[in-house]
């Protein structure tokens, strides 16, 4: 998967949009999603990484208690770099599979999403229902 791919896959998801808070080397994905006052916005992160480098590798927001079966059954996937290592996992995305890597960034960006409010969640015609789908 090349750098683009995985941008235009990170940025297809409801108020998603690239951030670069630790610098222009790092693109950050969160989801915007409005504040509970509703006057502001919030983003939450649900993938981080290098899209410049040689050998693209990204970090996602995982499941904690499936992030270690996923190490386990993929080589290509580590614990998360620079992150809470119980709920991230990198993936190296020159190793894995495209459509692994698309379907841990979807499941990254519902697990951020499932955590917003609900109002938030509705913002963003989310459901728990249409991420199961």
């Amino acid at each position: 998967m090349s750098a683009a791919e995985f941008r235009a896959a990170a940025l297809k998801f409801p108020g998603s949009y690239e951030d670069f808070p630790f610098g222009p080397e790092t693109s950050v994905f969160k989801v915007r999603a409005p504040s509970s006052g509703g006057d502001k916005w919030v983003g939450k992160m649900f993938a981080a990484g290098r899209l410049d480098s040689a050998e693209l590798s990204v970090s996602l927001k995982c499941d904690p208690e499936l992030a270690p079966q996923l190490r386990a059954a993929n080589p290509a996937i580590t614990p998360g770099y620079h992150m809470n290592k119980r709920h991230w996992n990198t993936v190296d995305c020159t190793a894995a599979e495209a459509q692994t890597v698309l379907d841990l960034l979807e499941d990254s960006y519902d697990l951020v999403v499932a955590g917003l409010p609900k109002k938030q969640q509705t913002a963003l015609e989310w459901s728990a229902r249409v991420a199961k789908e």
